[in-house]
């Protein structure tokens, strides 16, 4: 069996009618969770899961529709099912995480670090980390906060899948004309200017062969008025399973 992927959500940090944009990742051998936003604990209830159905957790970057449901996710592992869970990050980001966002809720009961509350393994940049058999992922820097990281990702050298970030068409084109990408799950902005998101407008320029390879996420509560109006480009839904 290959990948499946179910987005958790597919909205922007500010949506009411849409979740968080994160997402089930299926493997055949284990189930990755790839960030874990505030909705995300409701939206794993509506599919009848639990977080003991999920064998570790992959963050992009550190705002609260990414991240904004890892509190809950410790502590339920620690103490209803007794277990540490693994957590993918980048090297960059454990000290943020930690000190800025989770320490004020976790620090209690012997958790005094990132690393006493999950089991830590750090992906670099330009490195393959290996999940499990049929998974590797690679993670790419892509801006979109000043002072702030963030990572997209590469899954199994043939999919894209994007963390927010500006419009990088050098960055697609490079990684569909030489580096054999197949897919693109891209992040995108509607309405408005691309300060620090990718908008429609800006995917539209891209080349008919390049869009024709992107589904749409984390978009606003307007995604509705804009069905027909993104050429090749087709809007993932929440809770429905992709074959990769």
């Amino acid at each position: 069996m290959g990948l499946r992927l179910q987005m958790l959500g597919t909205g922007g940090a500010f949506a009411k009618k849409y979740f968080n944009n994160n997402a089930l990742l299926y493997t055949g051998h284990q189930t990755l969770l790839i960030d874990c936003g505030v909705t995300a604990p409701i939206s794993l209830y509506q599919l009848g899961k639990t977080w003991a159905d999920i064998n570790a957790v992959l963050i992009t970057h550190i705002h609260a529709d990414h991240v904004g449901g890892l509190e809950e996710f410790a502590f339920q592992m620690k103490y209803v099912y007794q277990q540490k869970p693994v957590l993918y990050i980048a090297e960059q980001l454990v000290q943020p995480l930690w000190e800025h966002t989770l320490k004020g809720g976790l620090g209690q009961d012997g958790i005094e670090s990132l690393e006493d509350a999950f089991e830590v393994r750090l992906l670099r940049e330009d490195q393959i980390t290996r999940v499990d058999d049929s998974l590797q992922v690679e993670i790419i820097q892509t801006p979109h906060i000043e002072g702030k990281k963030s990572y997209s990702l590469y899954l199994n050298g043939e999919i894209f899948y994007s963390a927010d970030m500006t419009f990088q068409p050098a960055l697609l084109q490079q990684l569909v004309g030489e580096r054999g990408c197949r897919k693109i799950f891209h992040e995108v902005q509607l309405t408005g200017q691309g300060i620090v998101h990718t908008t429609l407008d800006e995917l539209l320029t891209l080349p008919s062969e390049i869009r024709s390879q992107i589904s749409l996420m984390h978009y606003g509560d307007e995604m509705e008025q804009y069905q027909g109006q993104t050429a090749e480009m087709e809007f993932l839904r929440q809770h429905e399973i992709y074959e990769l």
